[in-house]
């Protein structure tokens, strides 16, 4: 697991080779714009990062898929930790359409070519 506030979109794709071939974990703090990546499961993201102050009501998990950067299919919304009956969110998606789009905006800021 790794916190990053820039990554490369060649770093991504080796991360997703140790994975599934397609595809790289990541969860976010919307808040306090944390991105971690290249974790086994979500809630390992989740617990570093509660570890490390973060609310559960602002963190996410994504999956990034390399192959499919500068689409709308880049960053899909699907983790177990996303389940948040609380807060309305009883999905592994992230239903609130302002939260995706924070989610988004982070990931746009930290992934380049």
């Amino acid at each position: 697991m790794k916190q990053v506030t820039k990554i490369s979109l060649a770093e991504l794709k080796k991360m997703a080779e140790k994975m599934y071939g397609s595809i790289v974990k990541a969860d976010v703090d919307v808040t306090k714009k944390i991105v971690l990546v290249d974790m086994d499961l979500h809630s390992d993201g989740e617990a570093y990062l509660m570890e490390h102050g973060s609310k559960q009501e602002d963190m996410w998990g994504i999956n990034l898929q390399p192959d499919k950067y500068g689409t709308n299919e880049f960053v899909e919304f699907d983790s177990m930790i996303n389940y948040k009956s609380s807060q309305g969110n009883d999905s592994r998606g992230v239903n609130d359409k302002g939260t995706r789009n924070k989610i988004i905006e982070l990931i746009e800021e930290t992934v380049h070519e």
